[in-house]
């Protein structure tokens, strides 16, 4: 029995935990058990609270518990303060403070970098996916959850942060020293690099990334003379973002058929479904996906890749395949809680395995090979024949993987086809 001052206090939190337990658990006939479990939580909580060294907030002792409770579930459920939350809602929005990289913390605690954001000081100083941020300006990572490395990382734009990160390639960690600004993020850009073959990148899937997607395929098409040859979607290092987006994005390229298939601790499982209005021209599509490339970016791709839609290339996409909903609390605070797994029209599952390209196309200098399939040259053009269309060719000289799929977009008719082209990706294996 809890017999000191603040016994309404401890009350209130043992309450207000006893809710996050009842989230967390499986409401079963043996949940009796989760209620007596709390009578030894509100002992403990009493001997912190009137026997520890040093006299503790109550607030904090509350959030302290609830995050720790959070922390047995998974990577991506948390607890977050009222300023917390109030940061996380932002990025959403697509401006922010910060060096412009997306993180995530591993099952065994490492900090890792998802995806750094393109035209940011993270991209430009060659900050990488997979990247494990070992120390924040000389604090060690592994000492941080999610939510303290993300307040460490943001500051002050014009102030300067020292990511100290390790890659395999690296003999010892080695420190980048990232300069902050405002980050304002256009989730979608376009350029044309040969005449007719478009490429649209998703950076991130926003608020308004599909109407930013629609603005960009029109602009192309209107560019081409109005028909696309063949497109190139670029979803590498797109860390995700909001579902509807992704949903949105894929049911561009798809008149009909499943699109994601989410399930749940229930036995109701969600589905969306792609619609014929608004279905772009059955033209080649090639999809690019990289390690950087989950979550949202991860529906898509797993999408037009059942439905043999686009021919997906790059390297194997992250993993994650879970879904998070944020739950606003009385007092301002929040909960990011993981609700969903996400399944491919396939019934594959993202989560821990992510997406496989159908050709494997490392990045590499172009002076450099790789083993593929062998595409056939194209006629020279004649060189007086007159070209309105303006290109960005340029894009092309420093991104192997990109040029590669430009090439299979030219050559996909003389290869037979994506059905064809899949069948000799596979005898390639």
């Amino acid at each position: 029995m809890i017999l000191n001052k603040n016994r309404h206090l401890v009350q209130n939190m043992i309450l207000c935990i006893g809710l996050v337990l009842l989230l967390s658990r499986p409401i079963t006939a043996g949940s009796d058990e989760t209620y007596e479990n709390l009578d030894v939580l509100s002992q403990v909580m009493h001997y912190v609270d009137t026997m520890y060294v040093e006299k503790l907030d109550n607030k904090e002792m509350i959030y302290g518990a609830i995050r720790g409770i959070l922390k047995t579930l998974d990577p991506h459920s948390m607890f977050m303060t009222p300023e917390e939350f109030k940061s996380i809602q932002e990025d959403t929005t697509g401006q922010f403070g910060g060096v412009g990289i997306e993180i995530a913390v591993e099952r065994d605690g490492a900090l890792i970098v998802l995806a750094p954001i393109d035209d940011t000081p993270a991209s430009r100083a060659g900050v990488m996916p997979g990247d494990r941020i070992v120390k924040i300006d000389g604090v060690a990572a592994k000492k941080m959850d999610i939510l303290q490395a993300m307040r460490a990382i943001k500051g002050t734009p014009g102030t300067k942060v020292v990511l100290t990160i390790s890659r395999p390639d690296f003999e010892k960690p080695k420190d980048f020293i990232l300069i902050r600004q405002r980050i304002q993020v256009n989730p979608v850009e376009k350029f044309m690099p040969l005449p007719g073959y478009g490429v649209v990148r998703i950076k991130t899937f926003q608020e308004k990334t599909d109407r930013f997607m629609s603005e960009a395929l029109e602009q192309l098409k209107s560019q081409s003379g109005g028909n696309l040859k063949g497109l190139v979607l670029d979803l590498r290092n797109n860390p995700g973002g909001l579902l509807d987006q992704a949903v949105r994005v894929a049911d561009r390229f798809l008149s009909q058929g499943l699109i994601v298939e989410t399930k749940g601790r229930s036995k109701k499982v969600e589905q969306e479904f792609a619609h014929k209005r608004g279905t772009e021209p059955n033209y080649p599509l090639i999809c690019l996906i990289n390690r950087g490339s989950a979550s949202a970016s991860e529906i898509v791709a797993g999408a037009l890749q059942d439905h043999n839609r686009a021919l997906i290339l790059g390297t194997r996409s992250y993993g994650k395949g879970s879904v998070q909903t944020m739950v606003t609390l009385k007092d301002g605070s929040g909960l990011k809680l993981t609700i969903l797994h996400y399944f491919t029209p396939n019934h594959r599952s993202i989560q821990k395995h992510g997406i496989w390209p159908d050709i494997k196309i490392v990045q590499k200098p172009l002076e450099e090979t790789v083993t593929t399939i062998r595409v056939r040259p194209q006629q020279e053009s004649d060189p007086n024949k007159k070209v309105e269309q303006n290109t960005d060719e340029n894009n092309l000289q420093d991104d192997f993987q990109l040029k590669t799929a430009m090439d299979y977009l030219k050559d996909w008719n003389q290869l037979g086809g994506i059905d064809k082209i899949k069948s000799l990706a596979s005898q390639k294996k």
